[in-house]
């Protein structure tokens, strides 16, 4: 694959964006089903926080999740850019199946808050809220200083 070593720092940079992107809808959906746990079902202000949900998911999020995955594959298949003998990379690739675990499930709450049938209280989406921006640390942390 050492056709890829030329297009490194495009791979590279789409990587982050897409990275970027994605981190911004798991930051923010959560935060949107906070104050959604605030509405009474069934009402317009609820039928709008679906749509806001239902849209952030599905135009942003997934599409951006898709090609961090694309692009992060493309940096893994250029040669002479991961030595699989460090365990940071596999620290890193556990850390981001946790990220996309985060990611599943905060689609299925979505389908919760459309079918009425959420449940749980603004606390535990405040908390969920954290999920990411730690295991986005973690994942900067691995890919930056390499600790092992």
């Amino acid at each position: 694959m050492s056709w890829l070593l030329p297009l490194y720092p495009w791979i590279k940079a789409f990587h982050v964006i897409s990275v970027m992107a994605w981190m911004a809808g798991l930051l923010y959906l959560p935060r949107l089903f906070v104050y959604h746990c605030e509405v009474a079902t069934g009402s317009e202000e609820d039928r709008r926080f679906q749509t806001m949900e239902r849209r952030l998911l599905r135009l942003i999020m997934d599409p951006a999740m898709v090609a961090t995955y694309i692009f992060g594959l493309a940096l893994i298949a250029t040669p002479r850019l991961v030595d699989w003998s460090e365990g940071w990379i596999y620290t890193k690739l556990a850390l981001v199946a946790l990220l996309t675990t985060a990611h599943h499930a905060m689609g299925l709450w979505r389908k919760s808050f459309a079918a009425g049938r959420n449940h749980r209280p603004q606390r535990f989406y405040r908390l969920m809220n954290e999920v990411p921006s730690v295991l986005m640390i973690a994942i900067v942390i691995m890919v930056v200083v390499k600790p092992f």
